[in-house]
């Protein structure tokens, strides 16, 4: 996908890689959106047990971690580390150019997220980051949470590379944004803790939604995107659906525990996205 470079003083970003101290992180909030699928992804992909991780991290157990470098670097420094850095920033500056004039006509206060580069730990505003949680987004501090050598094993273990591939994950976060800014995700919580027994269920809407939003934006930049960037996407959709999830890490399929989507529901919302280019055709998930 052909994107323009980011423009350094258009884009929020915060850099918690490189040195400083170790430090320790207290208790947190809740997990971000979009880290549930991760951490079964981490179970296939690094052999993490998810159920130790996501008690860990909804506990707050403290997690030694890198503090940000003393000073820290500018954007055009972040965004400019390796080809991944530059890629993701790109990506950040296309979402924001397209989804801020689509608030502004709907008369929706647009507000920037933040995007967050770490290297194996950082700390987010919703707890404790790790490189094995893989992308994720924190509703708490607005922020897209970040470790790009998760696209390396993306590619390496999940088979979904290509750089539209990679696109539709930091769109998928940024869909998640939109649900923050809209009052989606608040409603979405509310009703998970009225109705606890449709939680999951409720989840996979939302997560599902958060891919139809990211279809939209590669729909309105239909120019840029080139020869096979479609297919990368659905293929990384596939990739990351709980059944295909569940069965890479040798366990059976069980819908009921689902919380993001199978990979024909997720392939389907990317797509559902990708053909309509305009959002409202996302309102089905929340019907």
């Amino acid at each position: 996908m052909r994107l323009d470079d980011f423009d350094p003083n258009a884009i929020n970003v915060e850099d918690q890689r490189g040195g400083g101290s170790r430090m320790p992180v207290g208790r947190g909030g809740q997990l971000g959106c979009g880290t549930l699928v991760i951490v079964l992804i981490a179970a296939t992909v690094f052999g993490v047990d998810p159920t130790q991780m996501l008690g860990g991290l909804q506990q707050g157990a403290p997690v030694e971690q890198s503090a940000p470098a003393a000073g820290g670097s500018t954007t055009s420094e972040s965004c400019t580390t390796d080809p991944l850095s530059r890629e993701t920033c790109n990506a950040l500056s296309s979402l924001n150019k397209t989804w801020e004039p689509i608030f502004r006509q709907a008369g929706v206060k647009f507000a920037q997220p933040k995007l967050v580069f770490y290297s194996q730990a950082g700390q987010s505003g919703c707890g404790a980051a790790q490189s094995a949680m893989g992308p994720f987004y924190c509703p708490s501090d607005q922020g897209i949470y970040i470790d790009t050598d998760f696209y390396r094993e993306m590619e390496s273990n999940l088979g979904a590379g290509g750089d539209f591939a990679r696109a539709y994950v930091i769109a998928h976060e940024f869909g998640h944004h939109i649900q923050t800014l809209t009052g989606i995700s608040d409603q979405i919580r509310s009703a998970q803790q009225q109705r606890p027994n449709r939680a999951n269920q409720l989840q996979v809407r939302m997560e599902l939604q958060a891919d139809c939003y990211a279809g939209v934006w590669a729909a309105r930049n239909r120019d840029r995107i080139e020869p096979g960037d479609m297919e990368e996407g659905l293929k990384a959709a596939h990739s990351i659906g709980d059944d295909t999830l569940m069965r890479n890490a040798g366990r059976r399929p069980v819908e009921a525990a689902f919380t993001h989507g199978s990979s024909e529901q997720r392939m389907e919302a990317l797509r559902r996205g990708l053909q309509g280019s305009d959002d409202s055709v996302c309102d089905v998930y929340m019907q």
